[in-house]
């Protein structure tokens, strides 16, 4: 089970988000499907080299202030 809830709604922001933070990331590589946090995790964990609780720490950091730009 996933430590995070990421509706489709809020997965369009905090995409945005991590695109900006890391540019290198495409729109197909972040494909998401609600329910499936627990693959989008694994699958950020692989694409920004980064540990699951930086990954986890980043994506709750961006749906803190959802309408807000920075992460």
């Amino acid at each position: 089970m996933a430590e995070i809830s990421i509706t489709n709604k809020d997965w369009a922001r905090v995409k945005i988000k991590l695109q900006r933070k890391y540019n290198h990331l495409t729109d197909e590589q972040l494909q998401y499907a609600e329910g499936q946090e627990d693959n989008l995790v694994s699958k950020l964990m692989d694409l920004v080299h980064r540990d699951r609780n930086y990954v986890l720490f980043t994506l709750k950091k961006a749906l803190v202030n959802i309408d807000n730009n920075r992460l």
